[in-house]
């Protein structure tokens, strides 16, 4: 008999789960929004940038969120070198399917220069607040996924504001939902579109240094975040960054919720049960028609 207090955590931390998914999935949509291309190195520069957090922390004995201050910027860079060098050469005729092997190819890289760094050790960062806890209503919630929350809720809201609020955004916007639409008003859709690459990849570099924080890294890592993160982006809607947030936080607190009658090994099927789902029965996803629109 399962009580009360650990539903009502196993909900909590569920919620606090989705959050950190909703922040790692949004830089595949922006990808996916702008130019269709499917970015299969994203989550191997999620793990990068959890392995830079780590090493800034080791070496300097400092909190691992101040090397997204060097990482943020950097990341934003390489992704619009990557989208405006690489990525913008491909015929659009076979831009998705190009895009997955060459992306396929980067995460190779990603991983093995990591192997070559840092060994296939797993590392973890030890923090002061690593152990912590707060309780909440008889529910013993941990620091470091509220700390990872907070990030994510901060990151997306960023995100949200530059793409609703700023010229840049409406320029994306423009260039995500008719390219050939914002070329006739005057966009620059090729800088632009190398922007919101830069800044999909700025999102990855959040994602990490949060993810740092509560897991295990090793390089090759990344391969067990392609799936969920992909789940979450089809069952919310492709290009659709709110429809991904909403199928992220579901998701998150299905998967909690099933890790009490059958583990966590196996809860975490639920997100390819609902990427086949959805696929079977919705395949633009279930919050992609009204919801893109608003991006």
């Amino acid at each position: 008999m399962v009580s009360g207090t650990l539903l009502f955590q196993s909900l909590i931390l569920g919620v606090l789960l989705g959050g950190l998914y909703a922040l790692l999935a949004a830089g595949l949509t922006l990808y996916f929004g702008i130019m269709r291309v499917v970015m299969l190195a994203h989550s191997a520069f999620i793990i990068l940038s959890a392995y830079v957090a780590w090493r800034f922390a080791t070496l300097t004995d400092l909190d691992p969120m101040l090397s997204l201050i060097g990482t943020v910027p950097l990341f934003f860079a390489i992704g619009y070198l990557m989208q405006r060098i690489l990525l913008s050469r491909l015929r659009p005729a076979t831009m998705t399917m190009m895009s997955v092997l060459l992306t396929f190819a980067i995460a190779l890289v990603i991983e093995g220069l990591l192997g070559l760094a840092f060994t296939g050790t797993q590392r973890r960062i030890n923090l002061p607040y690593g152990a912590s806890s707060v309780e909440f209503l008889g529910a013993q919630i941990p620091v470091v996924q509220i700390i990872s929350f907070a990030l994510a809720a901060v990151s997306l809201a960023s995100l949200y504001l530059i793409l609703k609020k700023t010229r840049f955004g409406r320029a994306l916007r423009a260039t995500i939902q008719h390219r050939e639409a914002a070329q006739l008003v005057g966009i620059d859709t090729g800088r632009t579109a190398g922007f919101g690459f830069g800044l999909g990849l700025a999102t990855a570099a959040v994602g990490g240094a949060a993810l740092s924080l509560q897991a295990t890294i090793y390089p090759s890592l990344h391969w067990h975040w392609i799936g969920p993160l992909m789940a979450i982006i089809v069952v919310g809607g492709l290009g659709s960054i709110p429809g991904a947030a909403i199928a992220a936080l579901l998701l998150g607190v299905l998967r909690v919720l099933l890790e009490i009658p059958v583990g966590p090994t196996w809860a975490q099927t639920i997100f390819y049960l609902a990427l086949f789902a959805t696929l079977m029965v919705r395949p633009e996803g279930f919050f992609g028609g009204r919801l893109a629109q608003r991006f």
